[in-house]
């Protein structure tokens, strides 16, 4: 998550990232093989790279790199440097914080 140590302030922070249509198809794009209330492995988490996220959006590379930092800001995507790309994925613990706020399955161990 980000620097906000309050959860609620935290949660509302990722809300506002995932207000912008780009950036929610962006996240969700991360999310196919962890849907909330499922265990999925660092290994088995979706990385993308940039380039390939953008696939599809109709949007300038600056506007794409804006994104993706704003949601990397509020906690909700992961990035690294993988030789001369950048990848992006979504931490399971960051699916099971938002189905734990809603209310959903907490994961099973």
């Amino acid at each position: 998550m980000s620097n906000i140590r309050n959860p609620i302030e935290a949660h509302a922070e990722q809300f506002k990232a995932l207000s912008n249509p780009h950036r929610l198809a962006l996240f969700r794009r991360l999310t196919t093989c962890c849907p909330p209330g499922t265990a999925c492995s660092a290994e088995e988490a979706v990385r993308l790279s940039v380039g390939q996220l953008g696939v599809g959006l109709d949007i300038a590379p600056s506007t794409l790199s804006h994104h993706l930092k704003e949601l990397h800001r509020a906690g909700l995507v992961q990035m690294a440097r993988r030789g001369r790309q950048v990848e992006c994925w979504v931490e399971p613990d960051t699916l099971e914080q938002l189905a734990a706020f809603f209310g959903g399955p907490s994961p099973q161990p």
